[in-house]
């Protein structure tokens, strides 16, 4: 018995010694290379959805779909919005209908471009990992993540 639990240890060590180590240039990179790298998934995922979006100085993607009417909320307004929160995949990681929170408590990409749509105004927002969770994520969203919301502003104070 103790002969076949060394050899199963020695097989099992032997196994994992043969692993490859991840790529640790792939996990360090600079903020310059790391928008790089979400601009060119955004742009991936437009390309492949076949849409056009406009994009603002720090790299954060939108798309008005409906243009909304009464003004733009500012930074510090408190929004109720509707929106689904998912991966460039298509993996949904959040949603909230009618919710409302200041904007001077969230991502860097949603005060940035919630103020962009107007009361009743729908679209998208295309976020860098850089505007959104950065390198270190947040729940289920992983480090260096892009991540993408429909969104629709019903209101703001």
């Amino acid at each position: 018995m103790f002969r076949k639990i060394v050899v199963l240890f020695l097989l099992f060590s032997t196994i994992m010694s043969c692993e490859k180590e991840p790529d640790q240039s792939v996990l360090f990179l600079s903020p310059a290379e790391q928008l790089a790298k979400d601009v060119k998934i955004i742009e991936d995922y437009l390309t492949q959805e076949g849409l056009t979006a406009q994009k603002t100085e720090t790299g954060l993607y939108y798309i008005i779909e409906e243009e909304g009417a009464e003004g733009h909320p500012t930074v510090t307004s408190d929004v109720q919005v509707t929106y689904r929160g998912y991966f460039p995949d298509g993996t949904v990681f959040d949603m909230g209908d009618k919710v409302t929170f200041n904007l001077g408590g969230v991502i860097i990409g949603w005060r940035e471009g919630i103020p962009l749509f107007m009361k009743n105004g729908k679209g998208k927002l295309l976020i860098p990992s850089g505007l959104a969770y950065g390198s270190r994520g947040s729940g289920s969203i992983p480090g260096n993540q892009v991540i993408f919301f429909d969104v629709e502003l019903h209101t703001f104070l």
